[in-house]
């Protein structure tokens, strides 16, 4: 039965600023929220962190920001959480990654991926990661490779940093207000990047202003946009 969610990103901080709301919001409702991470950020992600007189060792970054990642995932109740450690700027190829992503699709069985969009010319490491995970679908849902395939997952692309850039149009509003305080706690439980604070509550803000004008709500609402790549299937229109 295909119940999870599956969110796969390229740095460790790209889930708590694009989706930490639609991740806390479904793990509330029971729903497994698994996250696969495919680097630690600790190159392009992690300026803070390479700040200072004495000089730093990679390793000791990446340490660091994976400590944020785990605290900041079970703020927001993630399930399951794996780094593939792959480098970032740039996040390299890798078949294997595809298929490790696959066989996560396979053993989660996700009715819903999270993940960047297509485009994005101001970083290429979230555009391979785009790549990578339709190809990791393709291949899970294939027989040829296993009779465990899966059920089509629908793919849904967060927003990114610079929406207009992107190319990204939203067609899909999700309102977050009731677990926004898990992802404002998420959001500081990664001081490395606290630059991101007050923008990403400025987009929550913007996003809930639009999606409460759409629900014809009332008060501060708080929400994040998705665009779906796959056409939804419905039975009627109005039911």
């Amino acid at each position: 039965m295909s119940n999870s969610m599956l969110v796969v990103t390229a740095h460790v901080g790209d889930f708590v600023w694009r989706c930490g709301g639609a991740m806390a919001l479904h793990a509330q409702r029971g729903v497994p929220v698994h996250l696969i991470c495919l680097s630690y950020g600790e190159n392009g992600e992690s300026n803070a962190a390479w700040q200072g007189a004495a000089p730093v060792e990679r390793d000791a970054v990446k340490q660091l920001r994976r400590a944020e990642a785990e605290a900041a995932a079970e703020i927001l109740g993630v399930a399951s959480l794996d780094f593939y450690d792959l480098g970032d700027y740039p996040l390299p190829e890798s078949p294997e990654s595809v298929q490790r992503i696959s066989q996560t699709m396979r053993a989660t069985r996700p009715a819903v991926v999270l993940t960047h969009p297509e485009h994005d010319p101001s970083n290429l490491d979230h555009c391979r990661t785009y790549e990578m995970v339709l190809r990791a679908r393709m291949q899970a849902m294939a027989p040829g490779h296993g009779a465990d395939h899966v059920v089509p997952p629908q793919v849904l692309c967060f927003e990114p940093h610079q929406s207009e850039l992107c190319g990204f149009k939203p067609n899909l509003l999700l309102e977050i207000t009731a677990v926004w305080e898990q992802k404002w706690q998420a959001m500081q439980a990664m001081p490395t990047q606290r630059n991101l604070w007050t923008y990403y509550e400025r987009v929550a803000l913007q996003r809930g202003a639009q999606a409460g004008r759409r629900a014809k709500s009332v008060g501060t609402l708080y929400g994040e946009a998705y665009q779906s790549i796959f056409p939804a299937v419905v039975p009627a229109f109005v039911e």
